[in-house]
């Protein structure tokens, strides 16, 4: 007898999985590449998602995308993604790492940190992509080497949502994050990057996130082209 087509799906993504080719926080592939990779409908595709959903296989996040989730994940981890489209609304963005190494910490990012200049810091640098492949936004974060100790080995895979192995590999508790959101233009680096021209407008995000007893552990820098990334907040 036949495999119901969804389970064809349900078994892909449990296989990659089991496999370690996907971990905690990464992003999977969106419905509709999904669809066109295993030759079957969206609809067959989102039946799949939704029965790893049930069991805490996934963990879907509205106009975001779906995430390899750990069966004690939460909403919590997910209040801290803030990106949308230029008109405001929710977008999918996987995120590659290029570069991270281990470096003496610059005073002005130390400040940020509140820890002395030249603690060691791990330095990581990652860009962003939207449902195109196009990139969209440049993310530079600093974390005290003292807390995540190895975060920045090569062959330590990095998923999407960083925060998640944070947690699970470290054992660090994410509590809050306070950011500011500004206006930067494109440099040679960045506009290189991005595919845009130098001096073209910039939103940016500036973050340091906090985590058991309140220390500061990461200071972030985020850069998105203006014409297809926006920073969208709901105050209560």
């Amino acid at each position: 007898m036949q495999r119901p087509l969804y389970k064809v799906v349900e078994e892909f993504i449990r296989e990659h999985i089991e496999l370690g080719k996907l971990v905690p926080g990464d992003l999977i592939p969106s419905e509709s590449r999904l669809s066109q990779e295993l030759n079957v409908s969206v609809g067959t595709v989102r039946k799949a998602i939704d029965i790893l959903e049930k069991e805490k296989l996934l963990f879907r996040h509205q106009g975001k995308g779906t995430y390899v989730s750990r069966i004690d994940f939460d909403n919590s981890l997910f209040r801290f993604f803030s990106y949308g489209t230029a008109s405001g609304e929710s977008t999918r963005i996987h995120k590659e790492t290029p570069y991270r190494t281990r470096l003496e910490g610059p005073s002005e990012i130390c400040r940020h940190l509140k820890v002395n200049p030249g603690t060691p810091l791990i330095y990581i640098e990652r860009i962003g992509y939207d449902e195109e492949e196009l990139p969209v936004l440049i993310e530079k974060c600093w974390w005290r080497a003292d807390v995540v100790e190895g975060l920045e080995d090569k062959e330590l895979h990095l998923p999407d949502l960083l925060y998640a192995i944070v947690e699970e590999k470290f054992d660090v508790r994410i509590i809050r994050a306070e950011e500011t959101l500004t206006a930067d233009i494109a440099d040679k680096e960045t506009a290189n990057i991005l595919g845009i021209k130098i001096g073209e407008p910039l939103v940016m995000l500036l973050r340091t996130t906090h985590a058991n007893n309140d220390r500061i552990i990461e200071y972030r820098v985020t850069r998105g082209r203006a014409d297809r990334f926006s920073y969208k907040t709901e105050i209560r």
